[in-house]
């Protein structure tokens, strides 16, 4: 399994070496055709074995016992909200009810998804967290796939896989009857979307450079209709109709993807590339990006929009003015929305309105402030008279006590060395994370930080991929870098196997249950 990171280059810095005001000559010409198109990746079949064999045991993880534990029979902690829900869902053809509480505070998507879980399997605790868990699963086999295409190996690849298994707090969230789990999927599959659409890009630049007409235009060619990025808009615009956090990946992703465009005319040796990149692809990338992921989370709700009873649906005329151009039945999300933001506006932390297990966006890189989600200290089947079950929420310490680190180690790779997987991992976890510092009063918690989480992974394999060195070093130094790998691959699933009881909710000991809790923020 060779490595391969990077295959020119070119394909880090994403620059030609040759003066791009100037048509360069035939072989110039095939030299830099050569610098945009993608490098190779391996045997493909030999990477689906690879990702499927992964995928496996990743499945396994996630789905094994996946109906423990409940609270007698009832949903846990915030599962309490959804998976009821989501059984109105079912059973109203698609949408909830709850209009005496109105706690109805996120898009339908989400729990429609649940629900199909419970439609399957009943309304138990493999029911309402099947889907989660499946779509824990699909991610794995999206990181996977991401990873090769990132570092060309399928060793890597395949770490990447074990190091996400192995994730304390993607494990649990994955396992849970909540939202998180589906916003992660629909994100890591637009990021997946923009690296393949990234790749179509420069090859269709590439066939213009060999062909000798990408600079008919100084703005360089046009480049048809983009489906990967189209695709990436649609999984965007899903993202939100699970939750409205799904928002600011349009924001980051659609930066990254312009800048692509523009590092990749440049690449070609496209006259005047940034200009070029706001005239040929501005207008199709807000297409793609803006009203497509619109569009895409009007759409999840297409049940309330049918309804007749769904809450706040046939406002007009009641709570707003009846008259207006715009359609009634998006004045009444309108004004549905606009009651829930003033939720979330309003849950901020106070002297009277504190929660135990809340965390503020600093404590989340290295998960200083887990979340307990269940406890039970009156158990059987430890080997003692009393046994502790419990479930925490906590990301696996070997990985993310290094998120400082890696991070800036990222950041001096895309600045100093402009290596744009560096950068695109970047640009993934900022997403995931600087948005929550806009309001720092609001009540959060560490679930929130789910999607950061793949990214980090992400972020670490590259950065072990630097360790194990490329396929020509010597043998002395790839045996030392396969070395390294090894022992850290291990001490990260060693460090998910000493907290799966309280990943699981596994009876152990209150001995047991104290050595569990490294840190006093812990408990």
């Amino acid at each position: 399994m060779s490595l391969i990171a990077p295959q020119s280059a070119d394909d880090v810095v994403d620059v030609g070496e040759l003066p791009p005001t100037s048509p360069p000559p035939g072989n110039d010409r095939e030299q830099r055709a050569r610098q945009l198109e993608p490098g190779p990746v391996g045997n493909a079949l030999r990477g689906w074995l690879v990702t499927l064999a992964v995928a496996l045991v990743g499945g396994v993880v996630r789905f094994w016992n996946l109906g423990f534990p409940t609270d007698k029979g009832t949903p846990i902690f915030d599962e309490k909200h959804y998976v009821p829900q989501a059984a109105q869902a079912l059973r109203n053809g698609g949408y909830e009810d709850n209009p005496g509480y109105e706690l109805i505070v996120h898009p339908p998507l989400g729990k429609q998804l649940i629900a199909i879980g419970e439609w399957i399997f009943g309304y138990d605790g493999v029911g309402w967290r099947f889907a989660a868990a499946l779509a824990g699963t699909i991610v794995i086999v999206l990181v996977v796939r991401i990873a090769r295409r990132l570092t060309g190996s399928d060793l890597l690849a395949a770490i990447a896989g074990v190091l996400l298994i192995a994730d304390g707090l993607s494990h649990v969230q994955s396992r849970m009857g909540m939202l998180d789990s589906f916003l992660v999927l629909f994100v890591v599959a637009a990021f997946a979307c923009l690296m393949a659409d990234r790749d179509q890009v420069r090859s269709r630049l590439a066939v213009a450079v060999r062909e000798g007409w990408v600079n008919n235009s100084p703005f360089g060619p046009t480049l048809g209709f983009r489906w990967w990025r189209f695709a990436a808009g649609v999984a965007l615009g899903l993202g939100c109709g699970v939750k409205w956090s799904g928002a600011w990946f349009i924001v980051f992703f659609g930066v990254l993807s312009v800048v692509w465009s523009a590092t990749a005319r440049r690449s070609a040796g496209v006259e005047r590339p940034w200009l070029g990149t706001i005239v040929r692809d501005l207008l199709p990338s807000l297409f793609a990006l803006a009203l497509i992921p619109i569009l895409a989370y009007l759409a999840t709700w297409w049940s309330w929009f049918a309804s007749e009873t769904a809450i706040d649906r046939h406002v007009a005329g009641v709570k707003i003015p009846e008259d207006s151009w715009i359609p009634e039945p998006l004045r009444a999300l309108w004004y549905y929305s606009g009651n829930v933001l003033d939720f979330h506006t309003k849950l901020v932390t106070s002297e009277t309105n504190k929660h135990p297990w809340e965390s503020k966006p600093w404590t989340w890189p290295m998960g200083l402030r887990p979340m307990l989600y269940y406890y039970e200290g009156e158990l059987t089947g430890c080997g003692t008279a009393t046994c502790v079950g419990a479930i925490m929420l906590v990301g696996t310490p070997a990985m993310w006590w290094l998120a400082f680190p890696v991070l800036a180690w990222a950041l001096w790779k895309s600045i100093a060395k402009l290596d744009w997987r560096y950068a695109a991992v970047l640009v993934g976890y900022g997403a995931g994370f600087l948005p929550w510092f806009t309001n720092v009063d609001r009540q959060m918690y560490l679930f929130y930080a789910m999607p950061m989480a793949p990214f980090l992974v992400l972020g670490i394999v590259l950065a072990l991929g630097e360790i194990l060195g490329s396929s020509s070093a010597g043998q002395e130094r790839r045996g030392t870098g396969l070395l390294v790998v090894a022992l850290y691959v291990g001490l990260v699933v060693a460090n998910f196997v000493w907290l799966w009881p309280i990943l699981n909710g596994v009876p152990i000991t209150p001995e047991m249950w104290e050595a569990q809790r490294w840190l006093p923020s812990w408990r």
